[in-house]
């Protein structure tokens, strides 16, 4: 019996130590979880405080050149090509020869002309002095009525006759004109689709070449009816205000993406919406001297919509997306507290978002450190470089319409 009490003894001491070990551990762990809360330290992140700014608000359109004035030289009196007279390329002038066509036949027929007009006029004198006699003749009937009148109708028949010969001198002169084909307009000329020898008829399809002028040239470019739409809608809100002085300039970027020297000007806009595209033309006049843009160069016109007199930019990097696809950013408020916004984009301004709506002037939006917060936690908001988005100081490039 003592045998047995002393080993319930040394069982329910080992079960004591076992439990004041298991407190001892608890109460460690316990103090060590505490003292690691209260020590973790405020997040840190990095902001910009937007501002409203006066931002240009242009649109960058694709278009294409054309000439200013096109002319198809055709010949108007049919013959051989007796010579080409220009280089196939080079710049011509108005009224410079550029074909000579065989003269021989319109020259035979125009010196005919003349000579039928001289037999006319020739005769005229003699019928005319005859139907004076027999004018005076009749008083004394000497003659006849009717001798009288036939003298009479000649008269008239000779005058006739006269007046017919001077158009067929006119016409003749002109169709001889016509075998010299020159140039009706100045510009620069492309290749001869004929030689010499070669056989060529009045206003035939083909033409023998082309002149176009280069400086000017026009530049036509497609906007959508829906792009016109939204910025009457803006312009009429008031969030547009039309600049007056360079509503008109449009700036040209090449086909290779580099700016053209000279600014062109807005001549018109189309009224017709092509029913396949949905867009309309603008057609652009620009200085082209060097003539470094040629008929049909790919190029984008960067076209002035208006100026937004307050808008808000937010940068490229501080902006992401929700589960929905929706652009949201993080924002610090006045207590620190992270607060997340969703924003309704405009388009995109250089590396910035132009934003319509979610962000107000003087919001810090984070834009470093995004990933270690989320919103509802304190954070400490540091100024990053260039901490005001948007300010009047900052560098932004117009805004473009995507």
């Amino acid at each position: 019996m003592q045998v047995r009490k002393k080993g319930c003894q040394r069982f329910e001491y080992s079960l004591a130590l076992m439990a004041l070990s298991s407190l001892l551990l608890f109460n460690g762990c316990d103090n060590g979880h505490g003292q690691q809360a209260l020590s973790q330290p405020v997040p840190e992140v990095g902001s910009v405080t937007v501002q409203a700014r006066q931002v240009e608000l242009v649109t960058e359109l694709p278009g294409r050149t054309c000439a200013y004035l096109v002319a198809e030289v055709r010949p108007q009196v049919n013959g051989i090509i007796q010579k080409r007279l220009f280089k196939e390329g080079s710049d011509v002038k108005a009224g410079e020869l550029l074909y000579q066509i065989d003269p021989a036949p319109f020259q035979v027929a125009y010196d005919s002309a003349r000579a039928s007009l001289g037999k006319a006029q020739a005769n005229l004198p003699a019928v005319r002095s005859r139907a004076e006699r027999y004018k005076e003749l009749l008083v004394d009937k000497a003659v006849s009525r009717q001798d009288y009148d036939d003298a009479t109708a000649a008269v008239g028949q000779t005058l006739a006759d006269i007046e017919y010969w001077k158009s067929s001198v006119e016409a003749a002169r002109i169709n001889l004109g016509y075998t010299r084909v020159s140039a009706p307009i100045s510009g620069r000329i492309g290749r001869s689709s004929v030689t010499d020898g070669a056989l060529v008829t009045a206003y035939q399809p083909s033409s023998l070449s082309t002149i176009q002028q280069l400086d000017p040239i026009y530049i036509d470019v497609s906007q959508s009816s829906a792009d016109l739409l939204r910025l009457k809608r803006n312009l009429e809100a008031g969030t547009l205000v039309p600049d007056r002085q360079t509503a008109s300039k449009v700036r040209i970027l090449l086909e290779d993406g580099t700016p053209y020297p000279l600014e062109g000007a807005l001549q018109f806009r189309d009224v017709t919406v092509d029913p396949a595209t949905g867009s309309f033309t603008l057609r652009i006049v620009v200085p082209n001297p060097q003539h470094l843009l040629l008929p049909s160069m790919f190029v984008r016109a960067v076209v002035q919509e208006g100026i937004a007199e307050h808008a808000i930019l937010v940068p490229q990097q501080g902006v992401s997306r929700n589960q929905k696809g929706e652009p949201i950013a993080l924002i610090v408020d006045e207590t620190g507290t992270v607060q997340q916004r969703v924003l309704k984009l405009n388009r995109a301004i250089g590396d910035q978002w132009l934003v319509s709506s979610g962000i107000r002037s003087g919001d810090r939006v984070i834009v470093e450190g995004m990933l270690n917060v989320r919103p509802g936690i304190t954070v400490k908001a540091v100024s990053t470089a260039g901490s005001e988005a948007g300010s009047q100081n900052s560098e932004c490039p117009p805004a473009k319409s995507n």
